[in-house]
């Protein structure tokens, strides 16, 4: 049987599903395998070097020893030696998820939801 990825470099398909870029990107996960796949990410193709972004300097490191045998899985993924080079760089800081001061602003001005709460409830009874 014949890889998907040898398949799709010789179909006539639209410029967007038979980009280098996004097929070099795709074969990344198969190539590196589901341990490595998990620490890196495949980021862009740049003349023949594909950008792999990393965790962090020590599989950065690790990966420039296993430069060889990631070119040889991805030539094989794709079906031809599309990438010719692999440029591993840190990944940018991650942001945590930050919680919002307020959930919502009051429309009378109150700033503290259970304050905003207490006042509707109160509003509610005056009118009652």
């Amino acid at each position: 049987m014949e890889r998907a990825g040898r398949l799709i470099g010789k179909l006539k398909l639209s410029p967007e599903l038979s980009d280098p870029e996004s097929r070099a990107r795709a074969a990344w996960a198969l190539a590196a395998g589901k341990k490595i796949a998990e620490h890196t990410r495949a980021t862009a193709l740049v003349r023949g070097s594909l950008v792999v972004e990393v965790e962090d300097m020590v599989w950065q490191r690790q990966l420039a020893a296993l430069r060889h045998f990631l070119l040889r899985n991805l030539a094989q993924a794709l079906g031809e030696a599309l990438v010719t080079d692999l440029d591993f760089r840190p990944m940018p800081a991650r942001r945590m998820p930050q919680r919002a001061h307020n959930a919502r602003p009051g429309r009378e001005g109150i700033q503290d939801p259970v304050l905003e709460m207490l006042y509707r409830q109160s509003q509610k009874k005056e009118r009652a």
